[in-house]
């Protein structure tokens, strides 16, 4: 489990990644996402419909006990994490439908996803104390908007300001991810080692799982290959820190280590196979680059011939 400091280090982390990502907006990028909401609205339904029900069936299908089960079902009904927005950049994705798909989907968690979370927990018999009151979660939502927000504020004042904030932001996306393996690994290696392999599995697959599901309905929507590609990375990449900070507000001791080992193992993990699919979308982008560089060859040829 984490120190009360720790958690309180990760409540200040996590208020500066949501600051981060209130710079990255403006109000006029709600207005234009409000227009054409089509990319947007894919990336909720599969945000809010795939990745809860994922992380309810693989629950089921794995036999967890309550304390994991309810772990595994809190990551799945967690918003997009703000990391995505950095491996959409490098996957050459479509950056700005990703960042508004972070904004939106955590927006609208304060409403969705203490909802999702009692109905799945309902579903799957998690009773007693290892269920999450809606309250906390809704709390930790709410408080979590103030930053977002002073962050949208900073942008319109001061385009620069703005800008760095949003750098900064982002980089502690990633920084939160290594503050868990630094404090969190060490003490509990030892645990770790004697973790079941269907966990992995789950803290894994709950990811990877998402992606591919997310990438197929985009698709089957009529999203195109490089939108599809950026709605299944930010359908995979959930808000892992988060979910860590939820848990260690709302449980305490043997119960809170055992509610946080998946969440944490998500976390961990994620960086690792979301570089990997990176690297396989940033290949599929620029094949379809110079796919279309000799279409476009080959259409003024003819022209340059006459």
């Amino acid at each position: 489990m984490l120190t009360e400091t720790e958690t309180r280090l990760l409540g200040l982390m996590m208020a500066l990644i949501m600051l981060g990502m209130g710079a990255s907006l403006t109000f006029r990028d709600f207005l234009i996402a409000f227009r054409k909401p089509k990319g947007v609205l894919v990336g909720l339904l599969c945000q809010y419909g795939i990745m809860p029900f994922l992380g309810y069936a693989m629950a089921m299908m794995l036999g967890l006990p309550p304390a994991l089960a309810v772990g595994l079902i809190l990551m799945g009904c967690m918003p997009g994490g703000t990391t995505s927005n950095i491996f959409t950049y490098f996957s050459k994705g479509a950056l700005a439908l990703s960042i508004m798909m972070t904004s939106v989907s955590t927006l609208v968690a304060v409403v969705v996803v203490p909802v999702l979370i009692r109905f799945y927990s309902g579903l799957a018999g998690i009773q007693g104390e290892f269920v999450i009151p809606a309250a906390n979660v809704a709390q930790v939502l709410v408080v979590l908007l103030v930053p977002t927000v002073i962050g949208m504020v900073l942008r319109k004042v001061n385009p620069n300001i703005g800008a760095t904030v949003e750098l900064i932001g982002s980089l502690l996306g990633v920084l939160v991810i290594l503050f868990l393996i630094v404090s969190w690994v060490p003490r509990n290696h030892q645990l770790l080692m004697t973790t079941p392999a269907p966990i992995f599995f789950a803290a894994i697959g709950l990811g990877l799982v998402g992606m591919a599901l997310g990438f197929f309905l985009a698709r089957l929507l009529r999203q195109d290959a490089n939108r599809s590609r950026t709605i299944a990375l930010e359908t995979g990449i959930q808000n892992g820190p988060l979910a860590v900070l939820i848990v260690t507000l709302t449980f305490t001791g043997e119960q809170q280590q055992q509610v946080l080992l998946i969440p944490v193992l998500y976390s961990l993990f994620i960086v690792l196979t979301s570089t990997a699919v990176t690297l396989w979308f940033r290949r599929l982008a620029d094949r379809e680059a110079v796919a279309r560089d000799r279409t476009k060859v080959g259409a003024l040829a003819p022209a340059a011939a006459r």
